[in-house]
């Protein structure tokens, strides 16, 4: 379960969209996302699904390996299908029995919000794959430069996101070796109940913090040490610059994003969806 879970790791890779510029994968990230919540029928979500196939067709990164981030997430999936399935009430009854009723409405939406989910999980993973750490905290800098006249620390904020994104394949390394490690000791870390499993897991996650607070330690010591002192009168290496493969990635984007609110909400391809 630990080595499924892709969440903030880079997969390199000779693409179109790794060579775009961070500043555009990021906002044309954020547009994705809430375009996923404007559409109202079928249409929006063809669109969605169509666009979506294209960029991961372009990005040349796995289509298994994707999906196997999806993995750890199953169980969220599961919940929200689950509640919309049986506590919306709209439409004819398919199925009741005791407590538990389910209607045309339940089912339409329990399947609707467990497909906009994974094109929420898998849209934004397609982001830290084709983007390195490095190139994320600079286009988050670039976008949110505007905040610094508001006296926003925008460079320690970027700074934040690029060391938690950085650690979180760290973490996960570390907790698979600390699993392996109590299983070689006697551990059993899969029968028991609930309660028992949640117990087994005190002996993970207390040396997982300690390593976490020590990594967190040396790296401000080391940062330290380097006289590291924020982003005032700092330089980069590779400024971002726009080309006209990114002016043309935003032409894209703003059209689908058109497309997803005038078809997805106006052309109803016969199946109504609200």
């Amino acid at each position: 379960m630990i080595r499924d879970i892709t969440i903030g790791q880079y997969y390199p890779a000779k693409s179109v969209l790794h060579r775009l510029d961070p500043r555009v994968k990021l906002t044309a990230t954020v547009l994705y996302l809430i375009s996923l919540f404007l559409f109202k029928n079928i249409s929006g979500y063809l669109i969605a699904t169509v666009f979506l196939a294209v960029i991961i067709r372009l990005s040349k990164v796995p289509f298994p390996y994707i999906m196997r981030g999806m993995r750890p997430v199953i169980m969220l999936l599961m919940i929200t299908l689950l509640f919309n399935l049986f506590l919306i009430k709209e439409g004819a009854v398919i199925f009741s029995a005791w407590i538990f009723t389910i209607t045309e409405g339940g089912l339409r939406n329990a399947v609707l919000m467990a497909v906009r989910l994974i094109y929420l999980i898998t849209g934004s993973s397609l982001m830290t794959f084709t983007t390195t750490p490095n190139e994320l905290t600079d286009g988050l800098e670039s976008l949110l430069k505007p905040l610094g006249r508001l006296h926003v620390p925008v460079h320690e904020i970027a700074m934040m996101m690029s060391i938690a994104l950085r650690f979180i394949p760290i973490l996960l390394e570390e907790t698979d070796k600390i699993m392996k490690a109590q299983i070689a000791r006697g551990a059993d870390l899969e029968s028991g109940n609930i309660l028992q499993k949640a117990k087994s897991m005190i002996p993970i996650l207390v040396p997982l913090f300690v390593s976490a607070f020590r990594r967190a330690n040396d790296l401000a010591m080391a940062m330290e040490a380097r006289c590291y002192r924020g982003g005032e009168g700092r330089t980069k290496m590779n400024p971002l610059k726009y080309t006209g493969r990114d002016k043309a990635a935003y032409v894209i984007v703003i059209l689908y994003v058109a497309g997803v609110v005038l078809i997805g909400r106006y052309v109803p391809l016969h199946i109504w969806i609200f």
